[in-house]
């Protein structure tokens, strides 16, 4: 049996004003992730629109209420509530309250080889691309094997960008300027 006190997990930050707490290495789980968040308003759990296809992922919410983003619209999720994201299935979450939000995010298996952004692949048309290499600083088509990496944003030169839904389309958003691309930028297309 391993034991740990929440404030006494590894802290990294998320935001300005949020934190994320390990809790998988301090108690030793070899079969599964588990992360404490505490997010400011405004602030929102790591990653844009991703998909798992080797893991599932359960958001229980302590405090607050997130709001999760899906290829089928948004889902509020409030204190003493769950969600779960099968293998596969796109989403990203956020506090957009005006209320810290806590939250545990719970995956198995704790290990995930397999990120997939809704992005089309423009050799194939494959509707999803895998996150691969060192950072993930390449993404591979898995039907064709075509390769692309990411560039930075055309207009500032930023490279945080990720994927959301904004009019009922997948976009890439600049992190910094906010900038909207029907497709993320990529080098050599």
């Amino acid at each position: 049996m391993e034991r740990i006190a929440l404030g006494d997990a590894p802290s990294t930050g998320v935001g300005a004003s949020s934190d994320r707490r390990d809790l998988s290495e301090p108690l030793g789980a070899t079969g599964v992730a588990i992360n404490r968040y505490r997010l400011a308003p405004g602030d929102g759990f790591p990653g844009g629109l991703h998909a798992h296809a080797d893991q599932e992922e359960v958001f229980v919410v302590r405090e607050g209420e997130a709001t999760f983003e899906t290829l089928d619209g948004e889902v509020t999720v409030g204190a003493g509530e769950a969600v779960r994201f099968a293998p596969g299935e796109f989403h990203s979450g956020r506090n957009a309250s005006g209320e810290p939000l806590v939250a545990l995010a719970i995956g198995a298996p704790r290990e995930t080889a397999d990120v997939r952004l809704p992005v089309a692949c423009s050799a194939c048309d494959h509707s999803d691309l895998r996150l691969a290499g060192d950072a993930h600083s390449t993404l591979v088509c898995p039907a064709c094997g075509g390769e692309y990496r990411p560039a930075p944003c055309p207009s500032c030169g930023c490279d945080d960008l990720r994927m959301t839904r904004s009019g009922g389309s997948t976009v890439a958003v600049c992190a910094d300027c906010g900038a909207e691309f029907d497709r993320p930028p990529l080098r050599g297309e």
